[in-house]
């Protein structure tokens, strides 16, 4: 308990440092907020109007004050209001975000699906044929960039087979049917990257645990290999699996703005694409904060599974 306190207590730690240097690159932004937002029209924006604005976004409020106002808002939930409609942005990431999750959820699926099974076989038989074909197969799914892949799956599979719609968003509650259908090509291509870099980290972990002491003796003791696979050397490998798999996810939601805009599908990186281009500070500060939580919650979780593949975590 005591160790599940330690890393709770490091984790808020970390969401206020990133919400703290968030809020203090805004100053290190040259410009003025509120003049670049009028004068996105080209022409210079009155003085008395941007000093109106700078009053009602509390621009010239003194920093700490605003920092203090801006700590007290991510308590509650309350992220501000965009700079361009006025609407919430908490509204507008509790719309788009369940979105980006289902997309990286369902690749990550595919890929441990994919990457365990097919690098735990490898590594089974290494240096056969087919540990040669799928490293060969890993290696290039790791060096083709991510939007060279959609665009290949959308020619083969939606317009040449016309197997699947080309992209598009359709609610699950409307249609469950249409909505996994549209799910399966955006979340495949960001499984591709995912799945070879999950065969390679659990070949690698598997080939190293099966020289461990723990597996001879097991086998001197005449012991099955599904036994020996299944309860020594998986549950051992799995760690570093687990570890590279949460990275990913972590990097994969500020990194999915390339197959959203190539599927059409809203998730949140297109809020924060529109949100930089229409130089919406509070709304770009907003989901940049909610996706470096998320990234500080996956590590959390990670240190818990650690804990529960491995014991010797919880005393070290």
């Amino acid at each position: 308990m005591e160790w599940f306190v330690k890393r709770l207590g490091i984790s808020v730690l970390l969401v206020w440092l990133v919400a703290t240097i968030v809020f203090l690159a805004i100053y290190l932004v040259p410009g003025d907020p509120a003049e670049l937002l009028l004068s996105q029209g080209g022409a210079a924006p009155d003085p008395a109007i941007v000093e109106d604005l700078r009053d009602q976004l509390g621009l010239n409020r003194p920093v700490l004050e605003q920092y203090l106002h801006s700590m007290a808002g991510l308590l509650r939930g309350d992220l501000g209001y965009s700079m361009m409609d006025g609407a919430p942005i908490a509204g507008e990431i509790a719309t788009r975000l369940p979105r980006t999750l289902e997309l990286i959820g369902a690749a990550a699926l595919i890929s441990v699906l994919v990457g365990v099974s097919t690098g735990t076989l490898a590594a089974v038989g290494a240096g056969g044929a087919f540990d040669r074909i799928a490293s060969a197969l890993a290696g290039l799914g790791l060096a083709v960039p991510v939007f060279v892949v959609g665009t290949v799956a959308i020619l083969v599979f939606a317009q040449s087979l016309r197997l699947v719609p080309a992209g598009g968003f359709v609610p699950f509650a409307q249609d469950p049917a249409q909505h996994l259908t549209l799910l399966l090509m955006p979340a495949g291509t960001i499984a591709v990257g995912l799945s070879a870099t999950m065969f390679r980290v659990t070949r690698s972990a598997v080939l190293e645990v099966t020289l461990r002491d723990y597996v001879r003796t097991a086998r001197a003791k005449g012991l099955s290999f599904r036994r020996i696979l299944t309860r020594h050397i998986l549950r051992n490998a799995l760690i570093p699996v687990v570890t590279v798999l949460a990275l990913n996810l972590g990097t994969l939601l500020g990194g999915t703005v390339l197959v959203e805009y190539v599927f059409n599908w809203p998730g949140l990186s297109g809020l924060l694409v529109d949100a930089v281009n229409g130089r919406d500070y509070p709304a770009v500060v907003g989901v940049v904060l909610v996706i470096s939580i998320l990234f500080v919650t996956l590590n959390f979780v990670v240190d818990v599974l650690y804990a529960v593949l491995d014991p010797r975590v919880r005393h070290g």
